[in-house]
C-alpha cells in the first residue's frame, strides 16, 4: 500500500481485517512447509469472488497454487482439486457473502463427505467488494445500501450452521490477532477432514466492527470476543453447542472430530473391493 510496504499491494481498504487473515495464512503455510519439509507448491488456495479473493496472491516469494473461481463455488472447485490430487493441501478462502449465501448449498454435502480441505471464511457481515449490501450474517434491521429501511431477514449463526451440517472441525478466530489465528488455521490444515475456520474480519469502509468486537471500556462497550477455555472439550458435541450459544463470539477451536473417515479414505475402501479390469476386458463388455 506504500513504497515502504510494497508487499501490501492489495486492493483492500486501509485497516481491512483481511490483511490480518492474509498474514495468518502466510504464517500457517510457511510453518507447514518447514515442519513437513515440503515445497510451497504442495499448497493450493481456492478463492471465490469478493475481497477475500486477493488471498490467492499470498506471498512475495514462493507461492501456493492459486485458483480464482466464481462466486459461491469454492467448495466444488476445491473438491475437484482434492479428488485429482489427494496429496495436496487445499485451502478455500471466502467471505461471508460468498460462502454463506450462494455458496451455502455446498457446505452440507462437503460436510457429509468429510472432504479433507480447510475453509477460511472472512466474515465482515456485509458485501464489501460491491459497496456494502447486507449479507447472511448482517444483523436484523441493519441499514445497508441494499436495505435502506433495515434488513428484513434474521442473521444466521455460521458456527451453529457448521455444527448442524456436520463439519468435523470448527474454529472461530479474529483477524486482529494473526499469530493466534495462524494456530487455528494450522490446526484446521492438520485435521483429517472438513475443517472450517470462521474469522471475524471487520470491513472498515462499510461495517467497522472493531470496537464492538474488541470492546471499549471508556465508552462502556463490553467486547463480543471471548477466549474459549482450555478446559473446553472440543470433541464433545454438546460442549461445542454450548460454546456457540453462550453469547458474544467465541475464539478458539469449537469442535473437532478426528475419528470420521475422510472422503478419500472412503473412496479407497470402495476401490479395494472393486476388481480392476484390463482395457481388453472393458472392450469385450460391449456387445458389438
Amino acid at each position: 500500500m506504500s513504497a515502504k510496504n510494497p508487499e501490501y499491494d492489495f486492493k483492500w481498504c486501509p485497516g481491512c481485517g483481511d490483511f490480518g487473515v492474509r498474514r495468518a495464512l502466510e504464517f500457517a503455510m510457511s510453518d507447514r512447509i518447514i515442519n513437513r519439509e515440503i515445497p510451497m507448491e504442495n499448497n493450493v488456495v481456492v478463492a471465490g469472488i469478493g475481497c477475500s479473493g486477493n488471498l490467492v496472491h499470498l506471498l512475495e516469494g514462493d507461492q501456493p497454487y492459486g485458483f480464482h473461481g466464481i462466486h459461491g463455488r469454492t467448495l466444488p472447485i476445491a473438491m475437484g482439486v482434492k479428488m485429482g490430487r489427494p496429496d495436496l493441501n487445499v485451502v478455500v478462502v471466502a467471505g461471508d457473502g460468498d460462502f454463506l449465501s450462494i455458496g451455502m448449498e455446498h457446505i452440507g454435502p462437503q460436510a457429509a463427505r468429510n472432504l479433507d480441505i480447510t475453509a477460511v471464511v472472512m466474515d465482515n457481515a456485509v458485501y464489501g467488494l460491491t459497496k456494502g449490501q447486507s449479507s447472511p450474517t448482517t444483523e436484523l434491521g441493519v441499514t445497508t445500501s441494499s436495505t435502506p429501511y433495515g434488513k428484513l431477514e434474521q442473521s444466521i449463526n455460521p458456527l451453529d450452521l457448521y455444527l448442524t451440517l456436520g463439519a468435523s472441525f470448527i474454529a472461530s478466530g479474529f483477524s486482529g490477532k494473526p499469530r493466534d489465528l495462524a494456530k487455528l488455521i494450522t490446526a484446521g490444515m492438520d485435521h483429517p477432514g472438513f475443517a472450517i475456520v470462521h474469522v471475524q474480519s471487520p470491513c472498515t469502509t462499510y461495517n467497522d466492527t472493531y470496537q464492538i468486537l474488541k470492546g471499549n471500556p471508556r465508552k462502556g462497550i463490553a467486547p463480543l470476543l471471548w477466549d474459549i477455555s482450555e478446559e473446553h472439550d472440543s470433541s464433545d458435541y454438546a460442549s461445542a453447542y454450548q460454546a456457540i450459544h453462550s453469547g458474544g463470539w467465541p475464539v478458539g477451536i469449537v469442535y473437532r472430530n478426528a475419528d470420521r473417515p475422510t472422503l478419500n479414505q472412503r473412496i479407497q475402501a470402495i476401490q479395494s473391493k472393486v476388481k480392476q479390469k484390463t482395457t481388453q476386458e472393458l472392450l469385450d463388455a460391449y456387445d458389438i
